[in-house]
């Protein structure tokens, strides 16, 4: 059994789960090595962020309309510089890119990776736990570069998913579709050793996280939903709120303790009339760690979120995560 492993590294589980898929090959356990490296060197630089001058922002924006941080910048970079000649990868989609990234010629290999290269950046200068969240496809042209069509495939066909949480210690949680495993960071020796194996979230769940100070532009059904956990009946509730702000660290703390994430529709902005969070790189991968954690991802008006066909690279949806129970009481209410 994986738990009476001691010492067991996270590239050692990655080999071990290759042998779990006979129709993976060694470029998924390469390129999941290589994302593994990057996330060491992000980690370092997310530590030393202060003392080298990269806290702050850019100057730019990004795709999304949001500002850049510095070190969205170096986190983007550097999984791009790590990945596009890897050899692994034909085509890539990065949150802070507008279009597809290509590979260098000659380095084409047989799956696609979208990321969000340092998810709740907006939390850096106030040192929040932060994160890189990643989703991994089998590409679905033959050869040659990839394309955006190779991206565009429903979370369902991930062959893996995961994150790399930068906080009072970095953890990096992923699955391949045989259950979940976390694995924390050793600064003295600069390796991830098993901390979390076979994560399941509990079925008791005292967390609900959602920005309440939207309330005023909720939709009916979210109004009535947070107020209902809100009650002690049947079994349940009241539940607790907490919300940091930082997708990744909400989910990583749900993940862990149990509790539901919702970002729903609001009718406070147009662009957040389809849901704020993207599809491809932030609540798809998490929905594939979460169901293969025996929880549940949806939508506000209850579509399954592995099975939603994206049409563009930087797609929003509306996204409710967590523990099943809860997941399945929110359905009621908004279905």
């Amino acid at each position: 059994m994986l738990e009476k492993r001691k010492g067991i590294t996270v590239s050692r589980q990655i080999m071990d789960d290759q042998l779990l898929h006979p129709d993976a090959t060694g470029e998924l356990t390469g390129l999941l090595n290589d994302l593994v490296v990057a996330g060491k060197i992000i980690s370092a630089e997310v530590n030393m962020a202060g003392l080298a001058d990269i806290l702050g922002q850019s100057g730019k924006t990004n795709i999304q309309g949001e500002t850049v941080q510095k070190l969205d910048v170096f986190a983007n970079q550097t999984i791009k510089r790590r990945m596009e000649q890897c050899g692994y990868v034909c085509v890539m989609a990065s949150e802070e890119d507008d279009e597809v990234i290509p590979v260098l010629d000659g380095y084409e290999g047989e799956y696609t990776i979208a990321f969000d290269p340092l998810d709740g950046s907006s939390n850096i200068d106030v040192n929040v736990s932060i994160g890189t969240i990643f989703s991994i496809h089998r590409r679905l042209s033959e050869k040659g570069m990839g394309t955006e069509a190779d991206l565009l495939q429903k979370g369902s066909k991930q062959v893996a998913a995961g994150y790399i949480i930068y906080g009072s210690s970095t953890v990096m949680v992923y699955t391949t579709g045989s259950g979940v495993h976390g694995f924390t960071l050793d600064p003295s020796v600069g390796e991830f050793f098993l901390s979390h194996p076979y994560i399941t979230i509990p079925d008791v769940c005292p967390y609900y996280s959602v920005n309440e100070a939207y309330s005023t532009y909720w939709l009916d059904s979210t109004r009535d939903f947070i107020a209902q956990l809100k009650k002690e009946e049947d079994g349940m509730g009241p539940y607790s709120l907490r919300y940091i702000g930082s997708l990744v660290a909400d989910f990583h703390r749900n993940l862990v303790k149990g509790g539901i994430f919702l970002y729903p529709r609001d009718k406070k902005s147009p662009e957040k009339s389809e849901g704020k969070l993207r599809l491809l790189y932030e609540a798809a991968p998490l929905a594939m760690v979460v169901e293969q954690a025996g929880g549940r991802a949806i939508t506000d008006d209850g579509r399954r979120i592995l099975d939603i066909e994206p049409t563009n690279l930087h797609q929003r949806v509306p996204l409710i995560i967590g523990s099943k129970k809860e997941v399945d009481l929110a359905e009621k209410f908004f279905t």
